[in-house]
């Protein structure tokens, strides 16, 4: 019955962005709470988080109006994931997934719920999303949840550097940021004992410690890098973010 009731409340868009230059896909989850802007892993679809059961883990707080959803599609096979085109063209189609869910997806998600700053969040290359996003963005971002996430794209761009780059890579744009915003960012960085990603996690600790951002590095003993260890994660941050978000 519970289940019956979740899956109510879930709403498909398909809108033309013009950011991105065509349509895009999204769920939404809940009527009401906290936005929540969740990240499906790399190259994945705006339904991946639903189908590997990552939204039945927080519907205790979708159903009760503590957070409401949105699940957008991710462009990484035609931006990061991309080898048939040059790096810097991978990394303009970044930017303008960006400018879409800094000027399309973040302001429903506020004007829907009536609050000021969403939570980002994200599994494995969806971390990097989060982290990503909520660094360039802290004022309009209240919390950033990762969960067996990686942080450097160098790997990614063969070994093309510039400016679009630099910004999109948080390791190395983090320890240069000047908003004291990034101070009110509630930020954790899950991650399993032998999850291949721990290195890049304890690298964006120490990076993030050294520019005296206050963070929870929530290392997993015994976890991998795998959807049932990230869907025990998922609720235990929403449940302490929903208990001092305004």
């Amino acid at each position: 019955m519970a289940l019956r009731t979740f899956f109510m409340q879930e709403l498909y868009l398909n809108e033309y962005s013009p950011n991105v230059g065509r349509h895009m896909e999204m769920l939404v989850f809940g009527h009401a709470g906290i936005p929540v802007i969740l990240f499906p892993t790399s190259m994945g679809k705006y339904y991946q988080n639903k189908d590997f059961k990552l939204l039945e883990s927080a519907a205790w707080f979708i159903n009760n109006g503590l957070i409401k959803i949105y699940c957008p599609d991710s462009v990484d096979n035609e931006s990061w994931y991309n080898y048939s085109v040059h790096p810097a063209e991978r990394a303009r189609r970044h930017m303008q997934y960006d400018a879409y869910l800094r000027h399309e997806v973040l302001p429903r998600a506020l004007y829907e719920t009536g609050h000021s700053r969403a939570i980002v969040a994200g599994c494995s290359f969806g971390g990097y999303h989060a982290v990503n996003f909520g660094m360039r963005y802290p004022g309009l971002t209240s919390h950033i949840f990762s969960m067996g996430g990686a942080f450097n794209i160098i790997n990614r761009v063969l070994g093309h550097y510039d400016d679009t780059i630099y910004y999109n890579n948080p390791v190395d744009f983090i320890p240069n940021l000047t908003d004291d915003a990034i101070y009110r960012v509630g930020v954790v960085l899950g991650v399993g004992e032998h999850d291949f990603c721990i290195e890049d996690n304890y690298r964006l600790s120490a990076i993030l410690a050294a520019k005296g951002i206050n963070h929870w590095l929530d290392i997993r003993p015994g976890a991998s890098h795998d959807w049932p260890v990230w869907r025990e994660m998922f609720p235990h941050y929403i449940s302490e973010a929903v208990k001092n978000t305004n």
